[in-house]
């Protein structure tokens, strides 16, 4: 994970709105939601990644409290998710677009050809493995290239996204790449991840600066007045907790850890719309040879479906939400 916010500092060339303090009232209550309210989408990543993928996701939204999950459409399990999505339409399913292939033995190349993004693709013919990669080689024109050609392949297969968000923060990593990607969501009325309202956890989470927090409430604000809903904050660090010293911890104990760890960051939020980000998979004896991230991702898996988290969130009157609701809610909005 980068920091999302490490280079938005210089979008200030771009935005030459005059920057404001933060909205009253917050997103969450322009959108109708009850005032005072913390108002969450469960946002499960990396869908279509693999096949234990799509299943941790399934069963986090099914039979727990997540709420939402974004595809990465260049992978190889993105099919088997799709057929899932066609037979339950309800879901709340977005793009993870995604311009980086991070695994060493499992890869994947880019959806828009590699003959016509040179740039995005390393010497084993996968797009870059780092977002320091795609910023060094890539063009703002391959990059919006590439976010349409995953938009145009969802579309193709019968899957119209509910949102947008980035894989591993690529699209935050210049002012050029926020940019298209802020350009494509306005032109295809497709929200796009963004927290431009108070931002009290994410500005301690990239240790924002005054005039950066300033900033994200103009992008914010350019987004809403183009109809599109709009985050108050973002919580984004669930995948870097620490797990228990424990090499092998069991089912139990690493449930117990990850469940505390979400119900302490839900406590810490303040009233507003906020997405809280997550990687929930179910793992074969495959996802090991994947990535060495198979404990944090069962972690959110068993956290998401644990009755303790369920019953704090009902106690404490946190409203549960997805994309989709918040977009019907921002057309009614004048």
């Amino acid at each position: 994970m980068i920091r999302l916010f490490s280079y938005f500092l210089v979008l200030v060339t771009w935005f030459p709105a005059v920057l404001a303090q933060g909205p009253t009232p917050t997103y969450a209550e322009q959108l109708g939601f009850p005032a005072g309210k913390k108002v969450i989408i469960m946002h499960v990543d990396d869908v279509g990644m693999s096949y234990d993928s799509n299943e941790g996701a399934i069963q986090a939204i099914r039979n727990g409290v997540a709420t939402s999950l974004s595809v990465m459409m260049p992978c190889a399990w993105v099919p088997g998710f799709v057929h899932y999505l066609k037979q339950n339409p309800d879901l709340d399913a977005g793009l993870h677009l995604t311009m980086t292939s991070e695994w060493k033995d499992y890869r994947w190349g880019p959806l828009a050809g590699k003959p016509t993004v040179k740039g995005l693709v390393d010497t084993e013919g996968a797009l870059w493995p780092s977002v320091a990669d795609v910023v060094k080689n890539a063009s703002p024109d391959e990059v919006e290239t590439e976010i349409r050609a995953q938009l145009e392949r969802a579309r193709t297969m019968g899957f119209e996204p509910t949102h947008m968000d980035s894989h591993m923060g690529t699209l935050f990593a210049t002012p050029a790449f926020l940019q298209r990607y802020i350009k494509v969501g306005i032109e295809e009325k497709i929200p796009v991840m963004f927290p431009g309202g108070h931002n009290t956890a994410i500005r301690v989470d990239e240790r924002m600066s005054g005039d950066m927090y300033a900033l994200t409430q103009t992008v914010g604000k350019q987004l809403w007045a183009a109809g599109l809903p709009v985050l108050d904050d973002l919580h984004n660090v669930s995948y870097g907790w620490k797990l228990p010293e424990d090499p092998a911890p069991s089912k139990e104990k690493l449930q117990a850890f990850k469940t505390q760890k979400y119900i302490d960051g839900l406590a810490s939020l303040k009233p507003g719309l906020t997405m809280v980000i997550m990687h929930c998979t179910d793992p074969t004896e495959v996802f090991p040879i994947i990535s060495g991230s198979t404990q944090t991702r069962e972690g959110d898996l068993l956290a998401m479906i644990d009755p303790k988290l369920k019953a704090y969130i009902e106690k404490e009157g946190i409203i549960l939400t997805t994309f989709r609701e918040v977009m019907q809610r921002r057309q009614r909005v004048k």
